[in-house]
């Protein structure tokens, strides 16, 4: 995304009005003003950023509201705050809407209905990232209403793939399996390292050895897979010699009761609460 073309966009739609500034808004944040979406396009609402997020809206010539902005209508306006504060926050900024206006939220369970509860019909896009975002490597999943036109759906593109690549899900119910599987995921990848480091230690490693050799193998093994042309069975198959070591751990990991089925019930366990979650 070029600063001319961010800008060129921006310029038509109006400014992006950013509603709260923690760990996933400063992501985005971060990724678009190095993408070149020029600060004076954006509109940090967030009653208490921190000190390194005021200096970075001070920096790049952004603006910085406490509160809902007046005399602006946002082109884009982005929804970052957590779930629980969404039904105080949200009604008042309808009035910094317009029918141009295009909202994305990624409040996690926040349907594009409890949305419209607060908004009124509107063009808008449900996403769900995930925290790898922090550092430009997340993944999001996106639902775009019937009202997101394609200017819209490519501008809300834009300014979510700063930090990782965009799938868009043709159902909204769908949004519940990514954040099953993808918004979800980091952690499960964190207790894998977990798992494994504690499991080192059982073998008879020191506890902080075993945790610094987990962590770079998966840091390591996921970065191999990002950067390979090969998919994930090829990646597996490559490492894993005929009766050697390799093979006799996937032995065990791949039984009919070893790792599959655990996955499965958990990643359902995921997808209902965030049914329940959602209403």
């Amino acid at each position: 995304m070029t600063s001319e073309h961010s800008a060129s966009t921006l310029a038509s739609s109006g400014p992006i009005i950013l509603i709260g500034a923690g760990n996933m808004g400063g992501a985005l944040l971060t990724g678009w003003l190095k993408n070149g979406v020029p600060g004076s396009s954006v509109i940090v609402v967030d009653p208490n950023p921190s000190e390194p997020m005021r200096q970075m809206i001070a920096d790049a010539g952004a603006s910085h509201a406490t509160g809902v902005p007046s005399g602006v209508t946002a082109g884009v306006l982005f929804v970052a705050v957590k779930p629980q504060v969404m039904d105080a926050v949200l009604p008042s900024f309808k009035a910094v809407m317009d029918e141009n206006t295009v909202v994305v939220s990624i409040a996690a369970g926040k349907t594009i209905a409890s949305l419209e509860k607060h908004l009124g019909g509107a063009a808008m896009v449900r996403a769900m990232p995930n925290t790898p975002a922090m550092v430009g490597r997340g993944v999001t999943g996106a639902f775009a209403n019937a009202r997101v036109d394609e200017r819209q759906r490519q501008l809300v593109q834009n300014l979510l793939k700063v930090s990782g690549p965009v799938e868009w899900v043709p159902g909204e119910a769908d949004i519940d399996s990514v954040t099953a599987v993808s918004g979800s995921g980091p952690a499960y990848v964190f207790y894998l390292v977990e798992c494994m480091a504690e499991a080192g230690r059982k073998l008879g490693l020191q506890a902080d050895l075993a945790m610094r050799l987990a962590r770079e193998t998966v840091a390591g093994a996921g970065e191999l897979l990002h950067q390979s042309p090969d998919g994930a069975s090829r990646l597996r198959q490559n490492v894993t010699s005929p009766g050697g070591t390799t093979a006799a751990a996937l032995g065990v990991l791949m039984a009919e009761d070893g790792m599959q089925p655990l996955f499965d019930a958990a990643l359902e366990a995921a997808r209902k609460r965030a049914q329940e979650l959602a209403g």
